[in-house]
């Protein structure tokens, strides 16, 4: 007796293949972040003169790493990565918010002028990488059109 349901379609190659690169985008987008956010923390720490250089920096990186961590959590960021909007924006917000809150919680210095520079910074950071790889792709498009 047939089934009244249709059969689920089988993966191709080329599904194998876009889905291994879907993959692979995700994982160097959020290695990038991660990467930008550790930056941002060690010219922090350089232009304040302190101490402890590894285990400072990630004594500072770390509430702004849980804070884009769980913003690509809760955003699932991994469908487009590279995206500037929600992606890029999301993480952006979702990263200095978190952090900041964080630092609060914990004690860390949470201060007007911190806040505007982690906003700017890593605004130019987590947003900048993706304005550039989108202009890549635009430009790589073109060349396989022309």
């Amino acid at each position: 007796m047939p089934s009244a349901t249709p059969p689920l379609p089988r993966p191709t190659a080329t599904d194998s293949a876009s889905g291994t690169t879907a993959r692979r985008t995700a994982v160097l987008a959020a290695c990038a972040d991660a990467a930008l956010i550790l930056v941002f923390a060690a010219i922090g720490r350089d232009a304040h003169q302190r101490g402890d250089i590894v285990i400072g920096v990630f004594s500072t990186a770390w509430p702004f790493l849980v804070g884009a961590a769980l913003s690509w959590l809760a955003l699932r960021i991994w469908r487009s990565p590279l995206a500037l909007w929600p992606a890029g924006v999301g993480v952006w917000l979702g990263t200095v918010t978190i952090g900041m809150l964080l630092r609060a919680v914990t004690g860390q210095t949470v201060v007007l002028p911190f806040v505007i520079v982690a906003l700017l910074s890593l605004g130019l950071l987590l947003l900048g990488y993706r304005l550039l790889a989108a202009g890549v792709r635009r430009l790589n498009t073109r060349r396989r059109g022309a």
